[in-house]
């Protein structure tokens, strides 16, 4: 059987009977017919192709620069593909069984310096003093509080806007948090943060719109309380403001320097996991270079053999 003769009557199978997206199908056709080009090179039939031909395949698309996620989803194709032909009796094995995935390198955290964090955070606090048109002062403190509770604890974007009014008047050397799987965590507050907190509270118990909401940091939308997309675009504006990169900047690389910028200064990885809220030590072990280099400059600056 032709190569382009299976791959479309596999694509007809993946939309009758699994009803695959439209975007979907053509994902598989662009690997599938992409791999067909690369076997074909070495005048290998895809339908006829065998284990070896395949990782040849695979490899050839390393030699040409795919990352590993992209080889991945290729291959991902590849077992899709071969495992209908043997369900449909146009193969008698299915060549992609041992087949392995290429390994993903683990993409590094977008990190702020300190110095930078700083910056962004002195920025904030003279705009909630004097703010600049035509922004509000409610704008303007809601954002730096939101700042600086997130520098603070290290919390998800989506933890931080959905804050219960009660937790933030409870006790503010601490937050109850309730995270992924309704998890709960205890995260201790700076005091610029609790500072921030309670600028902020003072502004927002003067409306009387908010009275009787909820949130936090309330605002007009579906779920009552301020949207993610609303605090990662206000965050960006206000990096423009100060100097920085907007592209550089978003709540979740604020994540990533509180758990950063506390390694660097000598906390421990099991106490960075738990800030967090990581289950799992392994999801916390992409700071470890953090600790590697903090390593480094403590055997460079301490052992007595050091140059």
């Amino acid at each position: 059987m032709r190569a382009a003769v299976a791959i479309e009557s596999f694509l007809e199978m993946m939309s009758a009977e699994r009803g695959a997206a439209q975007n979907t199908l053509e994902s598989y056709r662009r690997d599938l017919e992409a791999c067909t080009e690369l076997l074909q090179t070495n005048s290998v039939n895809l339908v006829e192709a065998q284990p070896q031909d395949l990782r040849d395949c695979l490899n050839q698309m390393a030699v040409l620069g795919f990352a590993a996620s992209s080889q991945a989803r290729r291959l991902s194709a590849l077992k899709q593909f071969f495992r209908f032909l043997y369900t449909e009796n146009l193969r008698g094995d299915d060549p992609t069984g041992t087949l392995d995935a290429p390994k993903k390198q683990m993409a590094l955290p977008k990190i702020m310096s300190e110095d930078t964090v700083s910056k962004l955070l002195d920025r904030a606090q003279a705009e909630a003093e004097t703010p600049p048109e035509p922004l509000t002062k409610f704008q303007c403190v809601r954002l730096y509080a939101l700042l600086e509770t997130l520098y603070a604890t290290g919390l998800r974007v989506s933890e931080l806007v959905s804050l219960p009014v009660s937790v933030a008047r409870s006790d503010q050397r601490f937050l109850l948090v309730r995270g992924k799987g309704s998890k709960e965590r205890i995260v201790p507050l700076s005091s610029k943060a609790r500072e921030a907190l309670q600028f902020y509270l003072d502004l927002r118990d003067a409306r009387a719109d908010y009275e009787e909401n909820p949130w936090l940091f309330p605002a007009p939308s579906e779920s009552g309380h301020l949207a993610r997309q609303v605090f990662a675009r206000d965050l960006k504006a206000l990096a423009a403001r100060t100097g920085i990169s907007a592209n550089s900047v978003s709540p979740h690389v604020l994540r990533h320097a509180f758990a950063s910028h506390l390694l660097q200064n000598g906390a421990d990885l099991r106490a960075v996991q738990q800030l967090l809220g990581h289950s799992d030590i392994s999801t916390t072990q992409i700071y470890t270079h953090v600790l590697e280099e903090r390593l480094h400059k403590l055997v460079n600056d301490h052992h007595p053999l050091a140059d």
